[in-house]
């Protein structure tokens, strides 16, 4: 009998073992992943010629190192309100969001490293091989969007009415929208993005990695990130990963582009944004650019310049800007269009 008994707790033992091994495994997973970061420095970590050009009008008044830009109100003259106040149309390139992509779930990167799990399931980031073991794989990141109007709490300019009020905010978390994770469920915001699953679509889109590379993207290509591909599904799933900063681009044009849909994110520059912003729920791509902050701040000017449009490639900025551990999670300074009108 004693012999018999043991014999039924060993079989109970490994039956309960291989029932808990495939719920246990994952969060072993998870909690494998480190969590680091950084606090941008605003003086060493900010890029700040991106804010140029300065313009009035059409006309450029501020620019060094050639900083790109896209094209201005053209009468430099303005006027808001019911009882109209005269200004001046004023353009500039405002730092004013934040993103960033990371690993492990509810890990804030530019905040320190902060894990503020709540005890929230979420799945973690992923690599996938495929079946045909031909080296291609695909991979998922967490994101998170920042409210971060650095030039207003900086008290950079005073009193100057163009820049947006606030200070440094968390305003979004993937880990808790289910159509970060779910490609079909996701087509709840974009469901345009069946009409350009097609290789004659996605081909199309070399056309832009071109002219991002050489300036900004273009606008009418909306389904297009560039040379990071293509921006739909708006979710985390990536199905070709060819490295974390390349990857990490992406994910920060589409968590954008999601923010726009979701009326999150509005426009601020051209005509319509003289008197203040209005809805874009089509997010234009030239009306960004990004600049990478951490692992490793991208203050090195590449051409006198240390910001890139969205969909630039990031063979030549991007060079050793990863590294294992703890230089795996990405995160990105958002300069937007800024179009005003400043009345006097």
């Amino acid at each position: 009998m004693p012999a018999l008994r043991r014999w039924a707790s060993q079989v109970l033992a490994r039956a309960l073992l291989a029932v808990a091994l495939p719920w246990v495994a994952p969060a072993q997973a998870a909690d494998g992943l480190t969590c680091t970061g950084r606090f941008p420095n605003p003086i060493t970590e900010i890029c700040w010629s991106c804010i140029l050009p300065i313009s009035i009008g059409s006309a450029t008044i501020a620019n060094f190192d050639g900083q790109e830009d896209i094209p201005n109100p053209s009468n430099p003259v303005c006027s808001c309100g019911v009882n109209p106040t005269i200004g001046l149309s004023i353009g500039f390139w405002e730092p004013a969001r934040h993103v960033e992509a990371v690993r492990k779930p509810f890990c804030l990167a530019s905040l320190g490293g902060i894990d503020l799990d709540p005890g929230i399931p979420a799945p973690a980031a992923a690599r996938f091989t495929r079946p045909e073991g031909d080296g291609d794989g695909g991979s998922f990141y967490q994101a998170h969007f920042y409210v971060n109007p650095v030039l207003y709490w900086l008290e950079v300019v005073t009193d100057f009415p163009c820049l947006e009020r606030g200070s440094f905010d968390l305003a979004y978390l993937t880990e808790v929208d289910p159509l970060w994770n779910d490609d079909e469920l996701t087509l709840i915001l974009n469901p345009e993005a069946v009409l350009f699953a097609n290789p004659v679509a996605v081909a199309a889109c070399a056309a832009d990695c071109v002219a991002a590379t050489a300036g900004f993207g273009i606008a009418e290509m909306f389904w297009c990130a560039g040379c990071q591909g293509g921006i739909y599904p708006l979710d985390g799933h990536v199905p070709y990963h060819m490295g974390g900063v390349r990857t990490a681009a992406l994910i920060a044009q589409r968590l954008t582009a999601k923010m726009h849909r979701e009326l999150l994110a509005w426009g601020w520059h051209g005509r319509p944004g003289l008197c203040g912003p209005y809805f874009l729920p089509a997010m234009d791509k030239t009306a960004y650019k990004t600049q990478l902050t951490y692992p490793v701040a991208n203050t090195a000017k590449d051409g006198g310049r240390c910001c890139q449009p969205f969909g630039r490639s990031t063979i030549v900025w991007g060079a050793g800007k990863e590294y294992p551990v703890r230089g795996e999670d990405f995160a990105f300074m958002l300069f937007r269009k800024r179009n005003c009108c400043v009345g006097y």
